[in-house]
């Protein structure tokens, strides 16, 4: 029931950050922009925290098969990699780029639908694994979720749509994440073993996420003073993901 409760209640507040976008709207563009790329920042330690410090250690000690374990990281990185090119899933953090606008509104609503989908599957993975992985995960894609979700309802205002008609296709599309982790969850007595081999396929999609999508958009930025900050947010997205080695 802990796992329940606990599984349920992540992927409702993931479903809720969709509705971030909305105070993007009170903050001028250019402080929005400012604030984004600490947010990706931190973002992007948090990911390759869990990654190595929480996911990859419970994969060598569960499947035990370093090349096993080795072989689904790369499937994960694989995997996310034919995601966001059939699916046309890009993580947009900055907003008002032509570069990083999505073509068809739909298209994005179906993209974050799917990823939305696949993060409430690794978070009720991660915790049939155990509560402590389940935070980690859970803080980690929350994280990531929220500069994303401020670009896709940046997408959404740019296709055409209202604020009310953003919003509320976000929080829809957002919700496949309380699914997922459903489908999971009523699975799960039945695939307890089998739920070990996410972990790993997890970590190579969270180094994907971060290396591919958010380390390259903080290129973009070059003055020195910002080049610290976004290194110390980093810095302190892996503390914090070590921090939570305390709750094991």
């Amino acid at each position: 029931m802990n796992i329940w409760i606990y599984t349920l209640a992540s992927v409702t507040i993931i479903s809720l950050v969709s509705l971030v976008g909305v105070f993007s709207l009170s903050v001028g563009k250019e402080k929005l922009r400012k604030m984004i790329v600490f947010l990706v920042s931190f973002a992007a330690g948090a990911l390759f925290g869990d990654a190595i410090i929480h996911l990859l250690p419970e994969s060598f000690e569960g499947i035990k098969s370093s090349f096993t374990v080795s072989l689904l990281v790369l499937l994960g990185i694989i995997f996310f990699f034919v995601l966001e090119k059939f699916i046309h899933w890009r993580h947009c953090h900055v907003l008002g780029s032509e570069e990083h606008l999505h073509p068809v509104v739909s298209m994005n609503i179906i993209g974050d639908f799917v990823h939305n989908f696949i993060d409430g599957v690794i978070i009720a993975g991660s915790f049939l694994i155990s509560i402590p992985l389940g935070i980690t995960t859970s803080i980690a894609v929350i994280l990531h979720e929220i500069p994303q979700e401020i670009g896709d309802f940046g997408v959404l205002l740019f296709g055409g749509l209202t604020v009310r008609k953003a919003l509320l296709f976000n929080f829809l599309s957002a919700t496949s994440a309380i699914v997922g982790a459903f489908l999971v969850l009523l699975a799960g007595p039945h695939l307890q073993e089998k739920i070990l081999f996410l972990l790993p396929v997890t970590a190579g999609g969270f180094l994907y996420i971060a290396g591919s999508d958010l380390i390259p958009e903080l290129k973009h930025e070059t003055k020195i003073a910002t080049s610290i900050g976004q290194l110390a947010a980093i810095l302190l997205g892996i503390a914090v993901m070590a921090s939570l080695l305390f709750l094991e």
